[in-house]
């Protein structure tokens, strides 16, 4: 007599579908056939994602109304799955798998909305204001002291391509962290070129902007962490987290600068006042440049 066995159940496990609002940045590499990721970073109000492709931004985050509206993120009101760094997630044909959690976009929110026409004279006022309460602040740049980063002021100041690339090779991946001093530095200041050159009209400023953007994202991936070439990739295009949107509204007197510059450089441990100087330094060159008749 055979005796039979009776095969094991198969585990199945049920996923939940959930919403979001989503970065226009991640229309993409949403709407593009499913590609494999990976958890990179997982905290109680986010997730950061890794997905194998060549679009940008190749590192997305899934985050709670709590954390950091990231130019990349996609914000959510369901809890954060239960995930490790290294497990496998999904991104594409509409959707974000991770976890038991699958999420789809139901409403999209632009990173760099415009800033409309500004007058010169406004950001003339706003200078020595930045200024002042960044110094008067207890929350200070990991590049503090750093010729590099002197370098690059100076450089945008003159509207010197040259000396703006050789500092911005020294800055790229400088310092510790998910998103080192050096390259917050630098996102800051590619969004603030960006934004200001463009409300004032200063084409200078834009067109060190765009050839920076492209020195500063060429081979990026290698030279820093992926979470940070993500985040340099949208400040090559102007898009920016909340925080920093909103000092670009108070340095255009569209709304405070002192309460948005201080929720700025609350950020991180000192990410929030390496993009302020960053920020600091777009502005400054906005200004020379503009009143060198660009």
């Amino acid at each position: 007599m055979s005796v039979g066995t009776r095969p094991k159940a198969r585990r199945v496990h049920v996923r939940t579908h959930g919403t979001g609002a989503a970065s226009t940045t991640l229309r993409q590499v949403l709407e593009a056939p499913r590609r494999p990721a990976r958890v990179l970073a997982a905290f109680p109000a986010g997730v950061y994602l890794e997905i194998r492709t060549e679009l940008e931004p190749q590192v997305i985050a899934v985050v709670t109304g709590q954390a950091t509206r990231l130019p990349n993120a996609m914000v959510v009101s369901d809890p954060m799955p239960q995930v490790a760094v290294g497990d496998e997630a999904c991104v594409g044909d509409g959707s974000i798998d991770v976890g038991r959690l699958s999420l789809r976009a139901h409403r999209w929110w632009n990173p760099a909305p415009p800033l409309g026409t500004v007058k010169v004279a406004e950001l003339v006022r706003s200078l020595p204001a930045m200024a002042g309460l960044c110094e008067r602040s207890s929350r200070r740049s990991g590049l503090e002291g750093n010729g590099a980063a002197d370098l690059l002021a100076q450089g945008c100041a003159e509207g010197s391509l040259l000396k703006s690339v050789v500092a911005a090779e020294q800055l790229i991946g400088l310092g510790p962290g998910l998103t080192p001093s050096g390259d917050d530095v630098l996102a800051g200041l590619l969004v603030a070129l960006r934004h200001l050159g463009g409300a004032t009209g200063a084409d200078r400023a834009v067109w060190l902007a765009d050839w920076l953007a492209a020195a500063v994202t060429f081979d990026v991936r290698g030279r820093t962490t992926p979470i940070s070439a993500a985040l340099l990739h949208c400040a090559a295009k102007g898009e920016a987290s909340g925080e920093v949107l909103a000092v670009l509204r108070g340095l255009a007197g569209r709304q405070s600068l002192e309460s948005a510059l201080h929720r700025l450089l609350q950020l991180g441990h000192t990410s929030g006042a390496d993009l302020a100087w960053g920020l600091r330094i777009g502005l400054a060159a906005v200004i020379d440049l503009e009143g060198r008749g660009n």
